[in-house]
């Protein structure tokens, strides 16, 4: 979907329209944006922005605050659609998804007829626009996605996905963010192709395990099947606060409101209990770095649990905090082990090219 969260502001409000909009908290609350519309593109305003920045950057910003309830709404209608078509989807948020068709078609041309009817649909039936791409797996179907925003339309054929990615940069693989992308570049790794080209010594010195998988992706290879079901892997509650803490005693008094809204949803699903790996405590400085605790362990966590690593945290890395969060990780027997991840430090809230 195209700026989605915007777009459905846009659908409920229709003065809205032709105006910069981005959808998050107020400037004074220190929040970061969930999405911005493509008028406020223009000015640089973009997902995970902090909101006092991007009305810097955009004065005539208009952030309204997300409504998870109309989301979720409009997604449920969008699903509806697809499931006209195929009944293999495996959503990766409100906005996206990927469709296994290959049981409605016999060649790309059918499918990208598919996909055509199912945009038009959606804009027929919701008032929203999406983009859509085509491809022989799932990788290359994601790179085609972006590729057409916005409302677009783009097939990549098997045969001629190597020489379409060739000269990409090489960030257009999903899966390098930033990060990796400084990595590859100092080794001299710009393109796709310098990529396909380079000698395993040189991927595995500058990513370590992901060379493997890097080199498939130059290729257009990828061979993870599309997922109707899977298995939570964490369960985590976090809030951004207006103040920094400077104590450790004021990180622990908001401990307990946390634990209370996590233990809420923990308690929702009778084997969360049974698969429980480790619990695990984050925090968020000023300076926007980032640090984790983590603890092994198959019992379920305590307030006090919690409490005790948010102390070794800060015994190991004090500092002016703005973020807590804490949960646990599950133990899991997911088929999803190989997709494409960003850098971990990235925050994924709608697609960066939406």
């Amino acid at each position: 979907m195209d700026c989605f969260y915007a777009a459905v502001e846009e659908k409920y409000d229709p003065s809205l329209k032709g105006k910069p909009v981005a959808v998050g908290g107020p400037a004074q609350s220190r929040s970061v944006l969930c999405t911005a519309n493509y008028e406020a593109r223009k000015y640089g305003v973009k997902a995970a922005q902090p909101s006092s920045l991007a009305l810097r950057k955009c004065p005539d910003l208009i952030i309204v605050p997300p409504r998870f309830d109309r989301y979720k709404k409009e997604s449920h209608r969008i699903h509806q659609i697809f499931h006209k078509f195929t009944s293999k989807i495996e959503p990766m948020s409100l906005d996206e998804a990927y469709l296994d068709v290959t049981d409605t078609c016999s060649h790309i041309g059918q499918a990208t007829e598919i996909a055509r009817q199912i945009k038009n649909q959606i804009k027929t039936q919701t008032e929203l626009k999406a983009s859509a791409g085509i491809a022989p797996n799932k990788l290359l179907s994601k790179i085609a996605g972006d590729w057409g925003k916005p409302n677009g339309l783009f097939t990549i054929a098997a045969e001629s996905a190597e020489s379409f990615l060739a000269p990409l940069a090489v960030d257009r693989l999903p899966g390098i963010g930033p990060k990796t992308k400084e990595r590859l570049l100092q080794v001299g790794i710009e393109t796709i192709e310098h990529l396909k080209q380079a000698p395993t010594e040189i991927l595995l010195y500058a990513v370590g395990n992901f060379a493997p998988s890097l080199k498939k992706y130059a290729r257009g290879q990828d061979d993870r099947e599309v997922i109707t079901h899977w298995e939570r892997k964490s369960l985590t509650v976090e809030q951004t606060y207006a103040k920094d803490f400077h104590q450790l005693d004021s990180v622990l008094a908001q401990v307990t409101e946390l634990y209370e809204d996590w233990y809420q949803r923990f308690s929702k699903d009778q084997e969360n209990s049974r698969r429980v790996k480790s619990w695990v405590v984050k925090v968020r400085f000023s300076d926007f770095r980032r640090s984790t605790m983590e603890q092994s362990s198959s019992q379920i966590p305590s307030l006090q649990d919690f409490k005790e690593l948010f102390k070794k945290l800060w015994a190991r890395d004090p500092g002016e905090l703005r973020l807590l969060g804490l949960g646990v990780r599950f133990t899991t027997t997911d088929k999803r082990k190989n997709v494409p991840q960003e850098d971990p430090l990235q925050l994924n809230f709608e697609s960066p090219l939406d």
